[in-house]
């Protein structure tokens, strides 16, 4: 596969496309909120802030986010950590044209889940998910591993979903981390901590 091709992830609309083991399929499928589902499995759930700033989006994502080249984006990513352990990278993009009144939570999310704030507003629209198989060349394998501080394996597992409020749009992708599959069954609701962000 040739350098330039690894920069760039074919994103499937069917799961079925990206052929993933059984045991993630539910977990790239799943249309109820990630974080929640994160927080049933583990005593204690938090999202680690990697950085939040202007940035150009990837190639492969400008135009799910309505721009016509790759351009300038603000940007978000974070961890996700069950018990400590990093079990999702996500990366979130919104386009520098959306205004304070289309996502009026973003620029003060801190360390809060941005996918609480996403599934708890009426006015947000879901778009479809889409899936893909990133390998090691692609800009997002990259980072996932430097926030990891290890080497990952060659290829992880994503999704994305297109995200609309008022006329702002907003782009999640989710890297699923190898530690994901190591969770227990979800916990009784009142073993869970009462100190996890929101």
């Amino acid at each position: 596969m040739r350098g330039g091709s690894l920069r760039q992830a074919r994103w499937q609309r069917h799961v079925n496309g990206v052929n993933p083991p059984p045991a993630l399929r539910h977990w790239l499928t799943g249309a109820a909120s990630l974080t929640a589902k994160l927080k049933s499995r583990s005593a204690a759930f938090r999202v680690q802030r990697l950085h939040q700033r202007s940035a150009r989006c990837l190639s492969d994502e400008a135009d799910a986010i309505g721009l016509g080249r790759a351009g300038r984006v603000w940007e978000r990513e974070v961890l996700l950590r069950c018990d400590e352990r990093p079990v999702v990278f996500a990366h979130t993009v919104v386009p520098l044209a959306a205004t304070a009144s289309d996502w009026p939570l973003f620029s003060a999310l801190g360390e809060r889940s941005l996918g609480s704030t996403l599934f708890g507003d009426r006015k947000v629209q879901r778009g479809t998910l889409e899936f893909a198989r990133l390998r090691a060349g692609h800009p997002l394998m990259r980072r996932a591993r430097a926030a990891l501080g290890v080497d990952a394996a060659t290829s992880l597992y994503a999704r994305r979903c297109l995200y609309r409020r008022r006329r702002g749009l907003l782009l999640v992708t989710e890297i699923f981390l190898p530690a994901l599959l190591n969770l227990a069954d979800p916990l009784p609701f009142a073993a869970r901590s009462n100190h996890s962000h929101l």
